[in-house]
């Protein structure tokens, strides 16, 4: 088992989706973003269909970067490939399970013959008031900017995961039943939290510290949020402790000790990642993507993203284009 890689037809719900031009010229580069049921407020925020089939299916947009406005995951049952997260190829092999936030740029190879399942749910379908969860997926299994975006679950859980699928696909099937987004949402959380604790098991053996729920990890999901709300705003970590109603020092200490990283540098990641993707996949130009990311000074945003990249923007696009 390779750990050192680890970390058709919808079965309910339409995949609606809009196209975002960031000021196209001629031969643009354009980059989706999918919604999940947008302006459906009567229809759950999840969705589930079979790999294979989807990738058949939508091949033409799958290979191609996007993002979404909610969260995925890509099962891999079966099949070898690559998948591409953020300016960085991953092994795609048996039982690898992707996790992929909202907003991040990520696209398929070009292999339709995996055996698989794909689901996908907002923030709202899974619920805001159980903070084990809300950690779960946006500081564990989802948390894009720290750590690699899968895991392999190997062999021995396969089988429950499957009986969830199983679970699922049934109670979709139940249209107008009473509790039904309720029941929907039990199973994908008993799904995450089996995944959750296979990737535990794997952390114990590497040495690493698993997962485990705490008052700081709840600051950590609210600083997280945060950062992703106000990126281009030019907030400093002293605004951003006050908006969570703690000092400067107590903010500095959490991010440390969880992430070994200065909020500062959070922050700077945020920013970086913001700036690799539009210069990758769409045609502002360098001034206009630092007007985006809150720079009013375009020379001091070449500056900063030299500073903390080693090198300029242009010569960055070049280097990935």
């Amino acid at each position: 088992m390779r750990l050192q890689q680890f970390f058709h037809h919808a079965i309910f719900g339409n995949f609606a989706y809009s196209i975002i031009q960031f000021m196209a010229k001629k031969n643009s580069n354009i980059i989706s973003e999918y919604h999940l049921n947008q302006h459906q407020p009567d229809k759950p925020q999840f969705a589930i269909y079979d790999l294979r089939e989807y990738l058949k299916e939508n091949q033409g947009d799958t290979v191609k970067p996007h993002i979404h406005s909610f969260f995925q995951i890509i099962w891999f049952k079966r099949g070898e490939g690559c998948h591409f997260v953020d300016f960085k190829e991953y092994c795609v092999f048996e039982n690898a399970i992707f996790f992929i936030a909202k907003n991040q740029v990520h696209y398929f190879d070009n292999n339709t013959d995996y055996e698989g399942v794909l689901i996908h749910f907002s923030e709202l379908f899974l619920g805001h008031n159980d903070n084990g969860i809300d950690f779960l997926v946006k500081c564990s299994l989802f948390n894009s900017p720290y750590q690699i975006p899968s895991c392999c679950i190997g062999r021995g859980i396969e089988h429950l995961l499957e009986e969830y699928i199983q679970q699922i696909k049934i109670e979709l099937n139940n249209d107008g039943e009473f509790a039904q987004e309720e029941l929907l949402r039990a199973y994908l959380t008993a799904f995450l939290i089996q995944v959750q604790r296979r990737k535990n098991e794997f952390e114990k053996k590497e040495g690493l510290v698993p997962f485990a729920l705490d008052e700081k990890r709840t600051l950590l999901i609210h600083f997280v949020n945060l950062i992703d709300e106000n990126y281009n705003k030019g907030l400093t970590v002293s605004e951003y402790a006050n908006l969570m109603h703690i000092s400067t020092r107590t903010l500095s200490d959490l991010t440390s000790q969880i992430l070994n990283k200065t909020p500062s540098l959070m922050i700077q990641e945020r920013i970086i990642l913001e700036a690799q993707r539009l210069l990758l996949h769409s045609n502002l130009n360098v001034n206009q993507i630092g007007y985006r990311l809150g720079f009013d000074d375009p020379s001091y945003f070449v500056r900063y993203f030299k500073k903390h990249t080693h090198i300029s923007p242009s010569e960055f696009r070049k280097s990935i284009s």
